[in-house]
This record gives C-alpha cells, sequence and structure tokens, in this order.
C-alpha cells in the first residue's frame, strides 16, 4: 500500500455497515472502500447510466457523453487527484462512480418533473434518490435491500457538497437509518469527488457542445479560461488545422484546474492543522478547492455554458419534450397501477406518499430510451426535437 496522508479514510477504521456481514461473504483480498467500489460497479443501477443523459438527451451520435461515461471520466479525475494528495484512491473512485447513480432519465429535466409530480408528497432531488436507491432500492442480496456500502461511502455520497442543513425526505431517511452526520462537513476523499465532478462536466462538455453545433470555438474564445488555454495550445502546436486542437485544449484546461486544485487544496490542509479525518470534519470549512482566481474563472465558464449550451433552444425543446414524457408515465401509473410492471406493482403500496414514491422510484430508474419507448406504449406518439 503506498503511503496515505493522517487526514486520509482508512478502510481498517471504518465506521462499518448498517448490516453485519459474516468474514465467509468476503470475496478476494480487498479491503472495504473497495468492495464498496465494486458492489457499485456492479450494480443494475450503475449499469443503466449508460443510457442515461448527461447533456443531450438520447442522442443519436455514439460520440457523445453520457451519465457512464461522464463517472468514469469524474473518477479517472478523483483518483488523480486523491493519488497525489495521499488521500484514499478506492473511496474517492467509489464516490465519484456513484455520485450521478440517483439521476432519472433525461437528466435535471426528468428531475425536473418527478419534483413537480411529487408536489405534496415530498418532492423529489436526484442526490437524495442515489442514497434511496444504494440503500433501498438495489436488491442483489438475500439478507437485506440495499448494495450495504459502508457508512464512509453512504457519508460521502450523502454530503459531498458540505453539510445538509435540510435533507429531503430520501436523504433524511437515509440518514435516519445510519446517522450519517449531516450537519458536519464530509472526508476529503468526497469533497474531491465534487470537484471532480466539476472539473469534468466543466471541460467534457464543452467537447460535446462543440461537436454537436451548439458552440463555436469563437464563441469559446470570450471565456477567459478558454481563450488563455487556446493560446496555450496554439503556442505549442501552431502548425496543426485548428479543428485538430479541441481535445488538446479540453485536456490542457484539465490540467489545469487539477494543479490549481491540489496546490490550493495542500495550502488549505497545512493552514487548517487538521491532523485526522476526524478533524477534516469538524475542519467548519471545506479544505478541497480552486484557488480565488480560478475559482472566479471557474464561474464564468458555468455561467457561459448555462447561457450558451445548457438553456440552448434546442436544448429547451428537448428538455420540454423529455419533461411531458415523465410527467404522462407517472400519470398513467398512478391513474392506472396494472400499467406498472409485476415486479414493481406487487410492492406498491396503498397510500401516499409512499405510493406516489415508489412509482417515481420506477420512473427515476428508467433510461431516456425505455421512457420512451414506454411513453409511446402506454400514452401515445410523442414529436420529439431534431437529434434526440
Amino acid at each position: 500500500m503506498s503511503y496515505r496522508a493522517p487526514w486520509a479514510s482508512d478502510p481498517a477504521r471504518s465506521k462499518g455497515r448498517l448490516h453485519e456481514e459474516q468474514n465467509g461473504s468476503v470475496r478476494g483480498p480487498r479491503d472495504a472502500f473497495q468492495r464498496d467500489r465494486d458492489r457499485i460497479i456492479h450494480s443494475i443501477s450503475f449499469r443503466r447510466l449508460r443510457h442515461k443523459t448527461q447533456v443531450f438527451m438520447a442522442p443519436d451520435g455514439d460520440h457523445f457523453r453520457v451519465r457512464l461515461t461522464h463517472s468514469l471520466e469524474v473518477a479517472q479525475i478523483g483518483r488523480t487527484i486523491a493519488r497525489t494528495l495521499a488521500l484514499n484512491e478506492d473511496l474517492t473512485e467509489a464516490l465519484c462512480l456513484a455520485h450521478d447513480i440517483g439521476h432519472p432519465p433525461f437528466g435535471h429535466a426528468g428531475e425536473d418533473a418527478l419534483k413537480a409530480a411529487l408536489t405534496g408528497q415530498g418532492g423529489f432531488d436526484h442526490n437524495g434518490h442515489t442514497l434511496r436507491t444504494l440503500v433501498t432500492i438495489e436488491r442483489p442480496y438475500p439478507l437485506w435491500n440495499g448494495l450495504n456500502l459502508t457508512w464512509e461511502t453512504l457519508e460521502g455520497l450523502a454530503k459531498h457538497n458540505g453539510p445538509v442543513r435540510h435533507p429531503g425526505w430520501a436523504l433524511a431517511a437515509a440518514d435516519a437509518e445510519f446517522g450519517l452526520a449531516l450537519m458536519s462537513f464530509s472526508s476529503l476523499e468526497a469533497q474531491v469527488a465534487a470537484i471532480a465532478d466539476d472539473i469534468a462536466y466543466d471541460n467534457h462538455d464543452i467537447d460535446d457542445g462543440l461537436r454537436a453545433g451548439l458552440l463555436t470555438l469563437d464563441q469559446m474564445l470570450a471565456v477567459p479560461l478558454v481563450a488563455r488555454g487556446w493560446d496555450d495550445v496554439r503556442r505549442r502546436f501552431p502548425d496543426i488545422e485548428p479543428k485538430r486542437l479541441v481535445g488538446e485544449l479540453v485536456r490542457t484546461q484539465i490540467g489545469t484546474m487539477v494543479n490549481d486544485l491540489i496546490a490550493e487544496t495542500r495550502q488549505r490542509i497545512a493552514a487548517s492543522g487538521v491532523a485526522s479525518v476526524d478533524d477534516v470534519r469538524d475542519a467548519g470549512q471545506c479544505l478541497v478547492g480552486f484557488s480565488p482566481e480560478m475559482r472566479e474563472a471557474e464561474r464564468d465558464l458555468k455561467r457561459f455554458m448555462y447561457a450558451n449550451l445548457y438553456h440552448h433552444p434546442r436544448q429547451l425543446a428537448a428538455a420540454d419534450a423529455a419533461h411531458g414524457i415523465v410527467s404522462g408515465l407517472f400519470a398513467v401509473y398512478r391513474d392506472d397501477p396494472a400499467t406498472i410492471p409485476e415486479e414493481w406493482r406487487e410492492r406498491l403500496p396503498t397510500d401516499d406518499p409512499d405510493r406516489s414514491r415508489h412509482i417515481a422510484d420506477f420512473i427515476a430508474g428508467m433510461t431516456d430510451r425505455y421512457a420512451v419507448s414506454r411513453y409511446r406504449e402506454l400514452v401515445g406518439p410523442i414529436d420529439l426535437p431534431e437529434g434526440f
């Protein structure tokens, strides 16, 4: 085992799992966090990410990112950062791979539709649903529901973006079952996973946006961070045609952001005086982050991407169609439970809010293409935007 910092998470000191497991059930020479990572990879929910929206909904092209490829890219970035900072790579990787498991079909459009459908029943949010999926919905084992992940993995997923003062019902239920200390900060591994997610989609969405023709390079050069990266790439490759350099631009920006993050985080850790993972949770601040200059540059990039890609008219039209699909499916299943597959119908609660939440659980697990197929079967034709 390589050197680990004293403030890194240690699987030998894990707070354990909700359900005790017999030693005979341990398969292979893996520690607790390695087994968490492997359970996530082998889960049905993880496999379904290959047909769930990242930016483009049910894209025609094979080269666009989906939730699965995004999660793999986040894990690569997160693991690199964790190794450099002497943190636990396996816990970091598990958190990166699992962070989007709770997303319904069609990304945030699907989430908004389920949130509206569950008005009065507690609403819906993808992060809470990640915990619900891993603790309750996944059922690969005979003696308990869920994947029975360690406390550290569940805690990191619950509050990787910081303390949670007002948890939704799904997250509150997971906390009530396994006490996730929602008011404190998370481990450094969880903090790394959260910002690795930002680094991945900040940069890879540029690549997808350019590939889809919704962004142009000239547009992107209005963003100072991108302009600096492009100048660096052109200086290093002056004789290469510009369209061959987009990948190098993305790589350069990721490297720049990762290097800034590592340097700033090292300074924060040293200044904080933390000496253990418990000190990290009690530090009262996030210790993993960008320098003030990079933080503002990254915010500028995000503002540009929202204005020009995520809220592009074609994207908004696709989001409207997706919202209609999810809302329509919820209404059908709510009004006619016989349309729900038997495996889910036989566990359908009688009363709300559990009844509506159960229906939302089923829909949230759908892939984009399955949701479209079920809508056409149960509701009728739908006019989908070009490229959907």
